[in-house]
């Protein structure tokens, strides 16, 4: 049909299928799950259990930080913000990415721009401090595979969203697809 404008669905839509998936895990498991433990329990060597995260969640994010991750229970104030800004920020955008990549809104373009350039900045800030810092990681190794799908998330957002137009009309992507055979040819 000549002059169709609706968006291909997300079922057709691989890459942006795949963005869905990281928002909603990381708005269930680690922005409202593990960051909301790192805010309740300001000290994890002196604590309540919280009502939530349930308390073996509580002990295997004591277990894991005890084990690789000395920073997240040393919890410097650098680190805290960090868990704000996912808390505040990060959250919400989830949860807005995931309506909006499922629905082709465009207007989620500039906020998934914005949250690439903070994500990678927070992913490098942290792991600086993870190779070097006052609370470094003695195994470097997990802690970079651990941060890495965070960084790698930021810079295939980028590119997923350096074009003018988020979510192109299927028309425009079909006549594209035709343009590029005719080339190719």
């Amino acid at each position: 049909m000549a002059g169709k404008t609706e968006t291909v669905p997300l079922r057709k839509r691989l890459i942006d299928a795949l963005f869905v998936a990281f928002f909603a895990v990381n708005a269930v498991v680690v922005t409202y799950t593990i960051d909301i433990e790192q805010l309740v329990i300001g000290d994890p060597a002196h604590f309540s259990y919280p009502f939530w995260p349930p308390p073996p969640v509580v002990d295997f994010i004591h277990w894991y930080g005890r084990s690789f991750d000395p920073l997240l229970m040393a919890r410097p104030a650098f680190w805290q913000m960090t868990i704000w800004i996912d808390v505040l920020l990060f959250g919400p955008f989830y949860l807005a990415g995931i309506y909006a990549f499922a629905r082709s809104r465009a207007w989620i373009r500039i906020p998934a721009l914005a949250w690439s350039g903070m994500m990678a900045a927070n992913v490098l800030i942290i792991l600086m401090e993870e190779r070097y810092g006052v609370s470094a990681s003695p195994n470097f190794g997990v802690m970079l595979a651990a941060y890495l799908p965070w960084l790698l998330a930021a810079v295939a957002m980028i590119l997923r969203m350096r074009g003018p137009e988020a979510f192109p009309p299927r028309g425009r992507r079909d006549q594209r697809s035709s343009t590029s055979a005719r080339i190719r040819q």
